[in-house]
């Protein structure tokens, strides 16, 4: 067996780098200025290593019956690791995946190369303004996955953002933003007011270390005008190695509460995450 070598190369948004996991044959970590960005094992595409990730997928399992394709749009591509998921829990879904960086997008086609067939189109492009100009009612999730370095940006916050949302979804579809945030919550809490504005349902699925203020974390927000399978998805997530909570309801209302919708001149990124906290050197 060839041993796989790390690969290490500028892209347009910084420096990225793919590492080979040792305990997986054809497994890779993709980080960009030291911050992991994605994991891709590609002889179990199915495998979701980053909580996070794993918390997306279980959204996107319980979204409709099992097996049931999807036409999916991701913000954020990283190295696919949810496009390849969906490509293979979801066989025939219709997925397009855009992602700023051209560069990376080279990268990973060159080295972690998705099948033919898979159904997945990659787009280079900014994640607003592609969105902006796709056409209404076509998707049935939206999964947005976007980083500049370890923040969310700006112009992907705010209340003309989530209308844009709203427009390209289906009636009955859903929304999935992985988010970052600490005590005080102001980020997570301003975004939940601003999805509020636009969808009548609201799920947050985070570690209960993290709704505590113990820790900066990741939490995903679930928006969509039907009801989810939210006693479902709070199995999942309960069963996972490190057990999240999905927050609703009243409980989340509360959480909310004295939050503002963000308007565009007001956007401000995610907060900077303290030192270490996503890094691996």
């Amino acid at each position: 067996m060839t041993e796989s070598l790390p690969v290490a190369r500028p892209v347009d948004h910084g420096f990225a780098k793919l590492m080979p996991d040792v305990d997986r044959e054809r497994a890779w970590l993709l980080t960009v200025d030291g911050a992991p960005q994605s994991y891709v094992d590609l002889d179990d595409p199915a495998h979701l290593e980053f909580e996070y990730a794993r918390r997306l997928g279980h959204v996107l399992d319980i979204v409709a019956e099992e097996g049931r394709p999807l036409d999916v749009l991701h913000l954020g591509g990283g190295a696919l690791t949810l496009p390849r998921y969906v490509a293979v829990t979801r066989p025939g879904s219709r997925q397009d995946v855009v992602e700023a960086d051209r560069g990376l997008l080279e990268l990973v086609l060159e080295h972690l190369p998705w099948p033919e067939g898979s159904g997945i189109a990659v787009h280079a492009a900014d994640a607003r303004a592609w969105l902006e100009n796709a056409p209404a009612d076509t998707v049935d999730v939206l999964v947005a996955d976007v980083f500049g370095g370890s923040r969310v940006p700006a112009h992907l916050t705010s209340v003309a953002y989530a209308g844009e949302v709203d427009r390209v979804l289906r009636g009955d579809g859903v929304y999935l933003a992985n988010l970052a945030d600490a005590v005080p919550f102001a980020f997570l809490r301003s975004q939940l007011a601003t999805f509020a504005t636009r969808f009548a349902e609201l799920a947050l699925i985070a570690e209960p270390g993290v709704l505590r203020g113990r820790r900066f974390g990741n939490a995903v927000l679930v928006a969509s005008h039907r009801p989810v399978d939210l006693p479902a998805l709070a199995r999942l997530t309960a069963s996972d190695a490190f057990p999240a909570r999905v927050e609703h309801g009243a409980g989340l209302r509360d959480f909310v509460a004295g939050a503002s919708p963000v308007r565009d001149e007001d956007a401000v990124p995610s907060p900077e995450p303290p030192a270490g906290a996503f890094g691996i050197g």
